[in-house]
């Protein structure tokens, strides 16, 4: 098949040909050299303020569970006019959903999705502070391998309290038996701390 591409001429003194082919070379170095720029100064700029990341690893989860891809794939998502969620990929491609639609799966996939471990330590954090302020009470380091830690109260140890399978467990000592209960805030009156009270 033949083409046919109109052009126009130049001038006999403009020298179109050789100014191309002198100059293509010098072009591609300076391209090249000019990426390189910018990635050295885009790696520079995350090495001194690194991005924070919009999205958890479960999120990622859930969003690649709701639209059926792998959820490294997804890069972030937005909302738009407060119609539309759109999904961005790391390729650089982006779907469109609709909001009421994708917060309903949102909801249904989340019921399901199982708690990975460092979520359950976050949980479990949170509820032990609240109940440390309850008592009036703080924590050593938490050892997050088995949720465990010792409480103080005015430099005072009190107590070891922490979280298994059969739930919040609280022991005077090192070693003994563990009292059980459903709650930090439970566990730690069983060590016989009283709630501070407001003065």
């Amino acid at each position: 098949m033949t083409q046919s591409v109109y052009t126009q001429q130049a001038p006999s003194s403009f020298k179109l040909n050789q100014t191309i082919i002198a100059n293509t070379p010098f072009k591609d170095e300076q391209a090249i050299a000019q990426a390189e720029l910018d990635s050295h100064l885009e790696s520079q700029a995350e090495a001194v303020a690194p991005t924070q990341d919009p999205l958890t690893s479960r999120d990622r989860r859930i969003i690649g569970e709701i639209i059926q891809v792998e959820p490294e794939s997804v890069r972030t998502i937005w909302l738009e006019g407060g119609i539309t969620v759109w999904v961005r990929f790391v390729n650089g491609s982006c779907l469109p959903f609709d909001r009421n639609w994708f917060a309903t799966r949102v909801a249904q996939v989340k019921a399901t999705l199982p708690e990975t471990p460092r979520e359950r330590n976050e949980r479990l954090s949170d509820e032990l502070e609240k109940a440390c302020t309850v008592f009036g009470l703080y924590h050593g380091e938490i050892d997050w391998l088995g949720f465990s830690t010792k409480l103080y109260q005015d430099g005072h140890f009190v107590g070891f309290v922490g979280c298994n399978q059969e739930g919040w467990y609280t022991r005077p000592r090192q070693y003994g038996v563990n009292r059980v209960a459903g709650s930090a805030k439970d566990v730690i009156a069983l060590l016989g701390v009283r709630a501070a009270v407001a003065a």
